[in-house]
């Protein structure tokens, strides 16, 4: 038969062993839940650029001031290249930042 302090230090272990399961879970969540905001970012993102390039395919806005708009923004030799644009000179794409920016 198990002495008191045998059992208290039994139980302990048992409820460090449950909090880091709880704790396990948690993450699990909050992972899953930065997950799913990021595909609905994601899918925010491809709407809208399936829209604007509809919105010009149609003619009712104007495909030279969408290639302004990218050429202002885009700073990716990789992103720029998909509209026809030229890479920026390497000091001046440095300096602008990342072009995957999240609307909020």
């Amino acid at each position: 038969m198990a002495t008191i302090d045998e059992r208290i230090a039994s139980l302990e272990l048992k409820l460090q062993q449950e909090k880091a399961k709880r704790s396990q879970i948690e993450a699990r969540k909050r992972s899953a839940a930065k997950k799913k905001q990021h595909a609905e970012d994601t899918r925010r993102k491809i709407l809208v650029g399936a829209m604007v390039l509809n919105t010009v395919d149609a003619g009712t806005w104007p495909r030279d001031k969408m290639i302004s708009m990218l050429n202002a923004t885009l700073t990716r030799d990789d992103d720029r290249a998909l509209f026809g644009l030229a890479p920026l000179p390497k000091n001046q794409a440095s300096d602008t930042g990342d072009t995957h920016e999240s609307i909020d």
